[in-house]
């Protein structure tokens, strides 16, 4: 008996953190993050002309709503978040709220984002209070969505009394994005929380949109893919798909890739980034040696455009990347935060220089 009424007050107390909410549907804020409007459903990647013609398992990674956030302003004391998880994907080496939870970010006055709190999930359909116990004044937020699940849908909760508006600041910058191709690392495996994936990293010390185009293990130089990312008026594009193509997709495709881009964006930097020095080929001699021919092949691709006069092409080396502690993975492969800020740490000033 007495068990039964401690579950009960349990409960009492967990659903009076929600009392006096109201829902709003997300869609009624900006979503940042996309490189075409034109999709099956919100917060899918590529367009739904591509449904059949794409390859199945990319296809179905790009219903993972990675690199998305959704932007707005609120005077409520609470944020609270409602959302239904499309697969309710779950990896051993990621954290859940990675996987298919949400983050939380504040524009402050020091003219930075700053981390809230995360929105942890409990299976496919979710309801979390984000935060409490705040001052009744207006803030402008930044969700970030989950990494490597999608979502039918997705509400913010605030308090009944306060209001929920469009954001009055156009941070990060909209215009001209920095459009990034690339695989599970990219699409942010295995950042802790959805912030922590390094395009959103970059996106927040840029302070502008990024758009994710990671695709886990099928960065595979998808001509399709290459005309989706001619579409986007960016600043910058970077293509970081070594760990997934082989050397001979990259000979096959690579330029090709590249140049489905460039006939559209004759003069915008793109970027180029070698695979990385993962921490276990130190001990993995066929990794190591494999890693070596992908990057001697993007080399020799990358000297032979320049050769034939083509500008505005960047090369990044993975040599300091992950720094020379071994401790920036989970599995000798996929970043942790760690690996994640060091790429950012990296990649962020050469793409601001290219952005100049």
């Amino acid at each position: 008996m007495i068990k039964q009424i401690l579950i009960g007050l349990l409960l009492c107390t967990h659903m009076t953190g929600y009392a006096q909410m109201v829902y709003h549907d997300a869609s009624q804020f900006p979503l940042l993050g996309k490189a075409v409007q034109r999709t099956e459903m919100r917060y899918n990647r590529l367009p739904d002309s591509l449904k059949n013609i794409s390859r199945s398992p990319l296809w179905n990674l790009s219903k993972n709503s990675a690199g998305m956030a959704i932007r707005f302003r609120s005077n409520s004391t609470r944020i609270a978040v409602k959302w239904e998880n499309i697969f309710n994907n779950h990896m051993n080496h990621m954290t859940d709220v990675g996987t298919k939870g949400l983050d939380l970010y504040c524009w402050e006055s020091n003219e930075q984002w700053r981390f809230v709190n995360s929105a942890r999930p409990t299976g496919k359909m979710n309801q979390a209070i984000i935060i409490s116990n705040m001052q009744p004044k207006e803030k402008e937020y930044m969700l970030y969505l989950p990494l490597y699940d999608g979502l039918v849908s997705l509400s913010i909760g605030v308090d009944s009394s306060a209001t929920i508006n469009q954001p009055l600041i156009d941070y990060p910058v909209r215009k001209k994005p920095v459009v990034f191709y690339g695989t599970s690392i990219l699409q942010g495996g295995c950042a802790s929380r959805p912030g922590m994936a390094h395009t959103n990293i970059i996106s927040r010390r840029l302070n502008r949109e990024c758009i994710n185009l990671g695709f886990s293990g099928n960065a595979l130089l998808d001509l399709e893919v290459a005309k989706v990312i001619s579409e986007v008026d960016a600043s910058v594009f970077v293509l970081d798909f070594v760990p997934n193509a082989s050397v001979e997709q990259m000979k096959e495709r690579m330029e090709t890739f590249y140049r489905i881009i460039r006939s559209k964006h004759p003069d915008t930097p793109v970027i180029f980034i070698e695979d990385p020095n993962f921490t276990h080929t130190l001990y993995d001699e066929r990794i190591a040696k494999e890693v070596q021919r992908k990057n001697d092949t993007l080399k020799e691709i990358f000297n032979r455009l320049k050769k034939e006069n083509e500008k505005n092409i960047i090369f990044i080396s993975s040599k300091n990347m992950l720094g020379e502690d071994g401790e920036a993975t989970v599995d000798g492969i996929h970043f942790t935060d760690l690996g994640m800020m060091r790429y950012a740490d990296l990649v962020c000033p050469i793409i601001k220089k290219a952005i100049k």
